[in-house]
């Protein structure tokens, strides 16, 4: 049964790893959920109630990092609070809409057409979708960061 169990938690861990680029998989739940299977799957033996919180709370940083990466860019790069929301959701349409493409394109075009609407400065609202751009890129590593964090200790608990 532990080969089944860590086929399903493999699974769910690559699924989880396409989910950090695909709006429509849930990155950081889904590998979440392949450590609970693998648990549950094998009467719990190697993962501990107080393991599986701790990769959850892990989870749910990465989940946040995704919401916020990019609002902390287009502020950082002085963003009024019309461009935060243009960016979130940018974020939500484009990656909807575009899949991975509009993952990078739906933040950037909300950001500076809301920052257009709000302060209407051409070279201030390209300055903000830059600072999209970095939120956006330094979450993603930040993500693959915490991805690959609950993954080598899942395997370090398990192993």
């Amino acid at each position: 049964m532990e080969a089944v169990a860590l086929l399903v938690a493999v699974v769910l861990f690559l699924a989880g790893l396409a989910g950090i680029l695909l709006p429509v998989l849930p990155g950081h739940p889904l590998i979440w959920l392949g450590i609970f299977f693998y648990g549950l799957l094998t009467g719990f033996e190697s993962i501990s109630w107080p393991f599986l919180l701790w990769q959850g709370l892990l989870a749910l940083a990465g989940v946040l990092v995704d919401y916020l990466a990019g609002a902390w860019g287009v502020r950082r790069y002085g963003g009024s609070r019309a461009a935060v929301w243009g960016a979130v959701i940018g974020a939500i349409v484009g990656g909807l809409a575009l899949g991975p493409l509009g993952i990078l394109v739906g933040p950037l075009a909300g950001a500076v057409g809301a920052e257009l609407v709000a302060r209407r400065s051409p070279a201030q609202a390209l300055r903000v979708g830059l600072g999209t751009l970095v939120g956006f890129l330094g979450g993603l590593v930040l993500k693959f960061g915490l991805a690959a964090a609950m993954i080598v200790w899942f395997f370090m608990a398990v192993w």
